[in-house]
């Protein structure tokens, strides 16, 4: 009997232990929601809006990324992320509907549009979604996201997922590359959707690099936006502080990001090899192909072509923080402190928290794209970003 009390009180210990444990980890996953605290910003509907309407981001009973037990670091995942990228499910099994678009310097991009490109003169919101570098609208997170905000969202909004140039099988038809900062290609896509679907809103989702274009350009138009709102996830700002971080040797530089992020930009060169010695003959293709960082190729290629000295003097122009003080429209950035791709030391902090019209949610767990939350891993972000597109645009819709 008393070996059986001894049990029991093991149990109970462990069992307090266990909860303890729980909570405090629980409490580790909050989210924690920057914006403007000063009092005159409250009507202007942003910080509103956030509070009324957003849940995931406000409610203290729903406010939490637990990440995935096998996934509780950034490293992990970031590498689960990468995984996924052409797993296909009941939440990312979708079929696009392609359309190539020639930009005004004769380079191509392409937009991938789900359910599908007719009816002109609907007014269905369109929600731009624009993938990182190397990475195209196949990508598991941006299927997945395609589908639940098609599908999920108050509006059942209509998906145009970008393809950079030479990306997803875009043909690469000039020598111009994309890059971290040129916001053209962006700027003639939204312009080309506006005039074609004249009655729909646009909203936009950037992921990684894709995201640093999208606040650039956010920043470049202040009033004369015509997308509703904006939301980056894991955008890298600062990208000159997340180049040299990426290049510092080290296990996950060394092994696991730089030669999977290589081997897709790799892949692009390979498929476009004739295009890009055509166009500049000076490249030396093998050196290309040799290169085994992203600071290598950006030396080699993406400083020369955009008239950089070198690729620091490259990721210093591309940089989007002073970008953040001009937006003007609903914009939402969502960053994990574990980010082993853009360090959150990059990230602005105090201009989320001046600018009335941006919102800045943190998560300690989280990775690079990862997110995952759920003993079967699924993205956190997608509410989160519904919930926010929702509320922007049934706010303008009974203005």
């Amino acid at each position: 009997m008393d070996g059986y009390k001894k049990k029991l009180s093991y149990a109970a210990v462990a069992g307090v232990a266990l909860y303890y444990g729980f909570s405090k980890y629980k409490e580790n996953s909050k989210v924690e929601l920057v914006m403007s605290s000063n009092d005159d910003d409250k009507d202007k509907g942003l910080v509103r809006a956030l509070i009324e309407q957003c849940p995931s981001l406000v409610d203290p009973q729903k406010a939490y990324l637990v990440p995935t037990p096998f996934l509780c670091s950034g490293i992990l995942q970031t590498v689960y992320c990468s995984s996924l990228a052409l797993k296909r499910d009941a939440y990312s099994n979708i079929k696009y509907e392609r359309e190539m678009r020639k930009m005004s310097d004769g380079g191509t991009v392409s937009i991938d549009w789900y359910p599908g490109t007719s009816d002109t003169e609907s007014a269905k919101p369109i929600a731009i979604i624009i993938p990182g570098l190397g990475g195209s609208s196949y990508e598991y997170h941006i299927r997945s996201l395609a589908k639940h905000l098609a599908e999920n969202s108050r509006s059942k909004m209509r998906i145009a997922a970008i393809n950079h140039r030479g990306s997803g099988r875009t043909p690469l038809t000039s020598s111009k590359l994309y890059n971290a900062y040129d916001t053209s290609d962006l700027e003639e896509i939204i312009e080309y959707i506006a005039e074609t679907y004249p009655k729909a809103r646009m909203v936009c989702v950037g992921f990684s690099l894709g995201a640093n274009i999208m606040t650039r350009y956010m920043g470049k138009q202040e009033d004369n936006n015509p997308l509703a709102a904006a939301i980056a996830i894991s955008c890298p700002y600062d990208t000159d502080l997340c180049g040299r971080a990426l290049s510092v040797p080290g296990f996950f530089n060394d092994r696991l990001f730089q030669p999977n992020l290589m081997t897709a930009i790799k892949r692009v060169v390979l498929r476009n090899r004739e295009m890009i010695q055509k166009s500049n003959p000076d490249f030396d293709i093998d050196a290309i192909l040799k290169a085994r960082r992203l600071c290598d190729f950006d030396n080699l290629v993406t400083a020369p072509v955009y008239g950089h000295e070198d690729c620091w003097s490259y990721y210093k122009a591309a940089s989007s923080v002073e970008s953040v003080d001009k937006i003007r429209r609903p914009f939402l950035a969502i960053n994990a402190t574990d980010d082993p791709v853009t360090t959150f030391k990059g990230v602005p902090v105090d201009k989320f928290r001046s600018n009335p019209n941006t919102a800045l949610a943190i998560v300690n767990h989280g990775g690079h794209l990862g997110f995952f939350t759920g003993v079967s891993p699924r993205a956190w972000f997608q509410e989160p970003v519904t919930e926010f597109l929702d509320t922007v645009l049934s706010n303008n819709a009974s203005e």
